[in-house]
């Protein structure tokens, strides 16, 4: 792999970015960053709960570096609307490098808890996990849960009609991974039907 110069414009993805199924950015490696955890929060933006960031002194989390095209971010702003562009210090690249490297953190003055309305979808869920697990193994996944809080809100199964356009289903095994997962957190897991929303085509 050509590894752009480390001046260009970089991201780090921590959610739906870690599966390369569901971008073409050009990923530079795996990495971690420190001093930051995972946590699902809903916003006006949207209309089902999502990944963001908060600061978490001694955190850290895993994820993909995938270079900025062109280094221009209009594409990349425009499909992270939700959130708010930080530029990361070398201190929080645990890797040592000292990449032009941001990451998306939801605006903290229009986020909140999912809820009934707001629930993780299961075919997101499924989509990161199936990136965790092939860039980070079955360790790497199971890491994933551990370093992500907000698991009070409900869980849509919608993987029979994936609302999450960029859905990517997981094989049998890891399905199981994911339920395995949820139930030791006590995820509210919720079908359709229990939660009064649309299905597939509902409006993220």
């Amino acid at each position: 792999m050509t590894l752009l110069p480390a001046e260009t414009p970089h991201f780090f993805g921590y959610g739906s970015l870690v599966h390369r199924g569901t971008h073409d950015y050009p990923v530079r490696m795996r990495a971690e960053v420190r001093g930051w955890r995972r946590v699902w929060r809903h916003s006006r933006h949207r209309k089902v709960a999502f990944l963001t960031v908060t600061r978490a002194p001694g955190a850290s989390i895993a994820g993909l570096v995938a270079a900025v095209p062109n280094a221009d971010w209009a594409a990349l702003d425009a499909r992270e609307r939700a959130y708010d562009r930080i530029r990361l210090g070398a201190h929080e690249q645990a890797e040592a490098t000292t990449l032009d490297l941001h990451v998306y953190e939801a605006s903290p003055h229009h986020v909140a808890d999912p809820d009934q309305r707001h629930p993780i979808l299961l075919s997101y869920l499924d989509t990161v996990i199936g990136g965790y697990l092939a860039e980070f193994g079955r360790a790497g996944a199971e890491a994933f849960f551990e370093t992500t809080d907000g698991w009070n809100g409900p869980v849509l199964n919608d993987r029979s009609a994936p609302i999450y356009p960029r859905a990517r289903p997981l094989p049998g095994a890891d399905r199981a991974l994911v339920d395995s997962a949820l139930a030791a957190l006590s995820a509210q897991v919720q079908e359709p039907e229990e939660t009064g929303l649309p299905g597939e085509g509902r409006a993220l």
